[in-house]
């Protein structure tokens, strides 16, 4: 890919000061040799990565990997699921779309949003295009997860609880900072990088709303990868931008939570704590509202062995926002049942919630689930509204038909921070998911290159393992 030099000739107004301390941080990454956070990003690439083979085999994945090859646009980069190069900003749109397909892709619970499926299709695009090293491949992820949490928490809860979703609202700007960081781009070149991607940031949460929630949110995540992808590349030919377009007037704070932004949120803490630490690693394909409720019902099911024909009642006692937008019965398609606490427990009451084809369209219309999900009954919970977002604390609770009842309660679910997946676990859903994407793809060869990323291999080795054979 040939990018023209940056112009210096324009000098816009200087941006807000947390902003800028925060750029000039992220900024530096470009040189960061911090091996205990360069295996971090390691292991969200990776998982990353796996969700995005099954989610390229997915209705959506294929729709826009479709759309991408009728387009034929000229450049290096890979789609997952297919044997043509992109542009860096559609291979970004379709390996977003797949990451985030089907509910498996990485949280960070206290902003409140998905990282992984916009930083990492942005940053590999972006790697590939430019041929960057494996190093400043991850340096990117690292940038772009740290990004990404700040913004959010910026931003608060304000922006969801009005109807926004904060993985496309952020996502664009933490993505163009990702693929700034990979480009080396100058400093101002990064600062109109944010400056353009905040007017690309939108997406509504009308999926969660229930009665047939589509592909949309699928969707959410390639167009901010898109996005910010397209944003750097501009910025790096001298396309300017506002330097105050993040927390200035009129700015992303101001306009999506007003008076509730806390632009302080930016820079506080630089190099203290970082989000790569606040990684959740989902364990079941739904929403992560719903995993620790899954969990529990699991084990009471393994511990008592009751029939799930004996259930006569369920409580779920978790947080007001999650009875709030997760409580719908009326199951239309795959995004409701992975939304859908209810539907979630009937599952685990009687498959394995594991199984992306739990929630397929043949098995969402299974009487047996559809009588459970009747049954369940949700109720706020004090101790899960005074931990939320940073925890999300539920209770469940079961009456069986011969009188028995059985109570569970988790603060945090397994792959939280607090209750971390491990090294084999991560690979080993790697792996399931790269066999369950039935793609033709070495998994042995794509977690070697991984590995091998911080040892001096180019980011191009990584990508032409994950190519289809022409």
């Amino acid at each position: 890919m040939s990018l023209m030099p940056a112009s210096e000739s324009t000098t816009p107004r200087p941006a807000a000061a947390h902003a800028t301390r925060m750029l000039e941080f992220l900024h530096a990454l470009g040189g960061l040799n911090d091996p205990a956070l360069i295996e971090k990003a390691r292991w969200c690439l990776l998982d990353s990565l796996g969700c995005g083979l099954l989610g390229a085999m997915q209705p959506w994945g294929r729709i826009v990997g479709s759309e991408a090859m009728a387009e034929a646009s000229q450049g290096p980069c890979t789609v997952l699921g297919q044997s043509t190069t992109v542009a860096p900003s559609q291979a970004a749109l379709c390996n977003g779309t797949a990451m985030h397909g089907f509910e498996l892709d990485d949280l960070l619970s206290a902003a409140l949003i998905h990282p992984g499926a916009v930083i990492v299709p942005a940053a590999l695009a972006t790697a590939e295009a430019v041929d960057a090293s494996g190093m400043q491949l991850l340096r990117g992820i690292v940038a772009g997860y740290e990004a990404t949490e700040r913004i959010s928490l910026a931003l608060g809860t304000d922006p969801s609880n009005r109807g926004f979703h904060k993985t496309s609202v952020v996502g664009p700007v933490a993505a163009a900072i990702a693929a700034g960081v990979i480009m080396g781009l100058e400093f101002r070149q990064l600062q109109w990088a944010v400056g353009l991607a905040c007017s690309c940031s939108s997406g509504i949460k009308n999926f969660a709303a229930g009665g047939g929630a589509g592909m949309i949110k699928r969707l959410h995540a390639g167009r901010a990868a898109e996005a910010g992808t397209k944003m750097a590349i501009l910025a790096h030919r001298g396309f300017t931008a506002p330097l105050g377009a993040l927390d200035g007037k009129f700015g992303l704070l101001q306009a999506f939570s007003g008076d509730t932004a806390r632009a302080e949120r930016l820079d506080e803490g630089l190099g203290t704590h970082w989000a790569l630490t606040d990684v959740w690693v989902k364990a079941y394909p739904i929403c992560g509202w719903i995993q620790g409720v899954v969990q529990l019902l699991l084990a009471l099911r393994a511990q008592h062995g009751f029939d799930p024909a004996s259930v006569e009642h369920i409580t779920v006692a978790t947080s007001s926002f999650a009875v709030k937008y997760n409580g719908n019965t009326e199951i239309e398609d795959t995004m409701d049942a992975q939304y859908s606490i209810p539907y979630c427990a009937a599952v685990a009451l009687t498959g394995d919630p594991l199984d992306p084809k739990e929630y397929a369209p043949e098995r969402i219309r299974s009487p047996q689930r559809q009588a459970i999900s009747r049954k369940v009954e949700l109720t706020a919970d004090p101790l899960a509204d005074k931990v939320y977002p940073r925890h999300f604390s539920c209770r469940v609770s079961l009456r069986l038909t011969d009188g028995r009842t059985m109570t569970a309660r988790t603060l945090d679910a397994h792959g939280t921070p607090e209750d971390p997946s491990t090294p084999p676990e991560r690979i080993q859903k790697f792996s399931r998911l790269a066999q369950l994407s039935t793609l033709d793809i070495d998994a042995a060869a794509v977690i070697s290159s991984v590995e091998k990323l911080a040892s001096g291999i180019s980011s191009r080795e990584l990508t032409a393992s994950l190519r289809l054979q022409a």
